[in-house]
């Protein structure tokens, strides 16, 4: 192609309507291929370079970064006609103003949970909303439950329990979900006094051996019972019972008898953190108008109140106390 043919640096920004300094950035950084230079050592390109100058427009326009332009040019000058490095970089600012678009709407949600609330809660409401990260992060209730589950627990026993247990925060959350959250990431986060978690009584007990078989067998339990929950059936003795005691038992290497379960009972004490945690959770996790489905928490609380009417009930052939009249 002969110099004449070659258009200046200042043509081509020109015929494309942008500046020559616009021209010179692409150019230094390799997108736009010069294809000459003249005698005085200035820039010369192609008429093809009009169409690559606005196709680096184009993919700028949708706030592509320099170094993924270069990529889905490189990619298109391998010959690739429908480019996955084009595919990669959208789908990444997808997901990238998919983020950005939730930490707006819970920065607005946040600041209406502020202004609409009584003045005399809005120092406790901004301490609440000042530490959420944005977008919300499940970080900190993830670290609590790794905290509180028995040391040495496999990880994918772990890993399942924290995908019953973490709630995830909504995309677009009411209100109630906001004020939820942000107190159970304060809850979760908040340090336990003397800087320890003590394990519970009944992780003692079952040690790092029977971790395993006592998080599966009360998984058993907890589907179990959260299916009678669904159903409006108060806590009774019966198979979802049997399947949380015989968890424990085997977890303890025991057998599953009368007197295991008073010890069981015994030993399931009521924890007012963990009781809050699933409150909120539930409210975390429940759609405007819904009923809130059963969580590990409520499950749990459900097996326990059986157990104690199972404990609490007269021996076969013997009548009940009739009530006074």
């Amino acid at each position: 192609m002969s110099d004449d043919e070659l258009w200046s640096i200042g043509r081509l920004a020109e015929r494309a309507g942008t500046t020559v300094k616009t021209v010179r950035f692409y150019s230094d950084r390799g997108l736009l291929p010069e294809a000459a230079r003249s005698t005085g050592g200035h820039r010369r390109y192609d008429p093809a370079a009009l169409d690559r100058l606005r196709l680096i427009r184009d993919l700028r326009a949708l706030d592509l970064t320099v170094p993924q332009v270069h990529h889905v040019l490189t990619d298109q000058d391998g010959g690739a006609e429908t480019g996955g490095a084009l595919e990669d970089a959208l789908a990444g600012r997808l997901s990238a103003l998919g983020s950005q678009l939730t930490a707006l709407r819970w920065r607005e949600t946040a600041l209406r949970l502020v202004l609409d609330c009584p003045p005399g809660e809005r120092p406790d409401r901004l301490r609440l909303v000042g530490a959420l990260p944005l977008p919300p992060s499940t970080a900190a209730p993830a670290r609590f439950w790794r905290g509180w589950l028995p040391p040495r627990t496999p990880e994918r026993i772990v890993s399942a329990f924290l995908a019953q247990a973490v709630p995830q925060p909504p995309a677009d959350p009411t209100p109630e979900q906001a004020l939820a959250f942000a107190r159970l990431h304060a809850l979760t986060a908040r340090p336990c006094a003397g800087g320890t978690r003590p394990q519970p009584d009944v992780h003692r007990a079952a040690g790092a051996r029977g971790a395993t078989v006592l998080y599966a067998g009360l998984a058993e339990a907890y589907e179990l019972a959260g299916a009678r929950m669904r159903r409006g059936r108060a806590p009774h003795p019966g198979e979802a019972l049997d399947a949380f005691a015989a968890a424990y038992a085997e977890a303890y290497g025991t057998p599953d008898t009368p007197r295991f379960r008073r010890l069981l009972a015994g030993r399931l004490t009521a924890d007012p953190r963990l009781e809050r945690y699933w409150e909120l959770a539930a409210r975390v996790a429940t759609p405007p108008g819904a009923r809130p489905d059963p969580t590990p928490g409520t499950a749990h609380d459900w097996l326990r109140a059986a157990l104690d009417a199972q404990l609490t009930a007269p021996a076969p052939g013997v009548p009940r106390t009739a009530p006074p009249a």
